[in-house]
C-alpha cells in the first residue's frame, strides 16, 4: 500500500483533474485503465492513488515515482502517452512534481488506502514566497493536529515552486467541519494570506496501486 513521508525515497506527482460531477466516475475509470493496462508496468513507477472530491468537481492522482528521472521518461515516451491519449478529453487542472518537506505527528507514516478521507489544501504562491510558506506551514500544522480527528498532516513543495499542498488524513469529514467552525483554529485559516491563493477540496480514496 502507497505510504507518504518526508523520508521517502520518491519523487510524488499530483495531478489534479477538473470535471462535471455527472463525469468524475468516467474520468476515473480512464485514469485506473491507463494505470492498469500500461502505467503500473513502467521502470520506475512506485504507486498511484486516485481520489474523487466529494464535491464531486475534481478527481486527483497521486503518484509515486522512484526517480524524476523515471517520471520524465514516462511522459516523454510517445508509445506510452498514446495509450492513454483517452484522458487528454479531460482537463487538468494542475499538475505539478513534490517533495515531501513536513510530515507530523513526527516520523509518522501516512499508508493511503481505499476509502481514506483526505483534505487537500493547494496553495498557489510565488517561487520566492514558497519556503516562507513551508515555514508557517511547520509552524501552524500543530494548531491543526490538536483537532483529534486529524490524523497526519504532509506538506508538499513543487519543485518549480510555484505551488503547495497539504494533505490532510481524517477520521472524519465531520471532524474536518468542527475544525471550520472552533474559534480556536481560527489561526489556519489566515497564515498563508499575503503569500498564496488557497482553495481545498475533500475527497474519499476510492483506488490504490499497489492495493496492500
Amino acid at each position: 500500500m502507497p505510504t507518504i513521508a518526508k523520508n521517502n525515497d520518491v519523487i510524488t506527482v499530483i495531478i489534479i483533474f477538473a470535471i462535471e460531477p455527472e463525469r468524475q466516475q468516467e474520468l476515473i475509470d480512464t485514469i485506473i485503465e491507463f494505470l492498469e493496462t500500461t502505467v503500473k508496468h513502467q521502470p520506475g513507477f512506485v504507486s498511484s492513488s486516485i481520489h474523487k472530491s466529494i464535491d464531486g468537481v475534481r478527481v486527483m492522482n497521486y503518484a509515486q515515482w522512484k526517480t524524476l528521472e523515471d517520471y520524465q521518461a514516462f511522459i516523454n515516451n510517445s508509445e506510452v502517452q498514446a495509450k492513454g491519449a483517452k484522458l487528454f478529453q479531460f482537463q487538468i487542472h494542475e499538475s505539478h512534481v513534490y517533495e515531501v518537506v513536513v510530515s507530523k505527528p513526527d516520523d509518522t507514516t501516512l499508508k493511503i488506502s481505499k476509502g481514506g478521507l483526505i483534505h487537500l489544501a493547494e496553495f498557489r504562491v510565488k517561487p520566492e514566497n514558497q519556503m516562507r510558506l513551508v515555514e508557517l506551514e511547520r509552524e501552524y500544522v500543530g494548531v491543526g493536529l490538536q483537532n483529534p480527528g486529524l490524523l497526519s498532516a504532509n506538506f508538499h513543495r513543487s519543485l518549480d515552486g510555484v505551488h503547495n499542498v497539504n494533505y490532510g488524513q481524517w477520521r472524519s469529514f465531520a471532524d474536518f467541519e468542527e475544525l471550520l467552525k472552533d474559534p480556536k483554529y481560527k489561526p489556519l485559516n489566515e497564515y498563508w494570506q499575503g503569500l498564496a491563493e488557497n482553495e481545498f477540496h475533500l475527497y474519499e480514496v476510492v483506488y490504490t496501486q499497489p492495493s496492500n
